[in-house]
């Protein structure tokens, strides 16, 4: 018998000694748009996994062990990285407990754009150690175990950690696309333009003008480069930049939300609960 189970990063197919599914011991995401999700399992006597996930998938073994098919010794914290669309498939002869961080594929081309890095692929790896991505995903499952009690934005900002250690340590450069992708030169002037008239409107024409290619096209490639279309991306910036404002406190909400372009306080409030999880008043709390 096998457990087949329907997750946002696809189908992953679990099975442990006694046929039945593993004990899932976390799962899920905090409120708001991370991109991030956590899976910690623990399989009896036997495990067994086949999954060609969506999302991107970091895997952490949390026990020592070794593979019945390849026999290479795992330590604790050793680390499994398979790209989005590869195949996985793990077995063992022993009790194992997994924790596995999946990461929207569109998550993480925002942040390697977020760094000018547009041009990279995530690595595929097999047992490998990173104690900063461990830790990182260890404060997510523990949050996700008891309801998140530092709360969503904090849980999103562990996320966001986690994805921007993933782009620094587990991405290699890939030949330019230039029909395909725009250029870190380009994304890096719409970033600057952006970020340089966030209390103003900011159409795609002009987006597209910096491009130099026409507002249709542009809009296709960008979100093909970035992850998100590129009102998204406006929106990403200007809610980066009303929490650095509402956390340094010097500002009411209402002025915040004309600086960085919102409509009002409400438009503004209505964003940050979708994408972060939380009311606007937690921003300065």
């Amino acid at each position: 018998m096998r457990a087949d189970i329907m997750l946002d990063i696809g189908t992953v197919c679990m099975a442990q000694q006694d046929g039945r599914a593993p004990t899932t011991l976390a799962d899920g995401s905090a409120p708001g748009e991370s991109g991030v999700c956590v899976l910690s399992v623990r399989f009896d006597g036997s495990m067994q996994l086949l999954a060609r996930p969506r999302w991107h998938c970091m895997c952490f073994q949390m026990t020592p062990g070794r593979g019945r098919v390849v026999r290479l010794e795992r330590p604790v914290g050793s680390l499994t990285i398979t790209p989005a669309g590869f195949d996985i498939a793990a077995d063992a002869d022993e009790d194992v407990d997994i924790l596995v961080v999946a990461v929207d594929p569109g998550r993480l081309a925002l942040a390697t754009a977020e760094g000018a890095l547009p041009e990279v692929q995530l690595i595929e790896r097999m047992c490998c150690d990173d104690p900063a991505l461990l830790a990182l995903a260890r404060i997510m499952a523990f949050e996700s175990v008891h309801n998140y009690p530092s709360g969503a934005l904090s849980w999103n900002e562990t996320a966001s950690s986690f994805v921007d250690r993933l782009v620094a340590g587990h991405t290699a450069a890939t030949p330019a696309r230039s029909r395909g992708v725009l250029g870190r030169d380009v994304l890096r002037r719409v970033r600057d333009y952006v970020v340089a008239h966030l209390d103003e409107p900011i159409g795609v024409e002009a987006l597209a003008d910096i491009a130099g290619r026409s507002p249709f096209h542009f809009t296709r490639v960008f979100a093909q480069s970035v992850g998100v279309t590129p009102h998204r991306y406006v929106v990403h910036l200007r809610l980066q930049r009303a929490i650095e404002l509402a956390r340094d406190g010097r500002s009411g909400l209402a002025e915040i939300a004309a600086r960085t372009g919102f409509a009002d306080q409400s438009h503004l409030s209505r964003w940050v609960r979708r994408v972060h999880g939380v009311p606007l008043s937690r921003l300065t709390a």
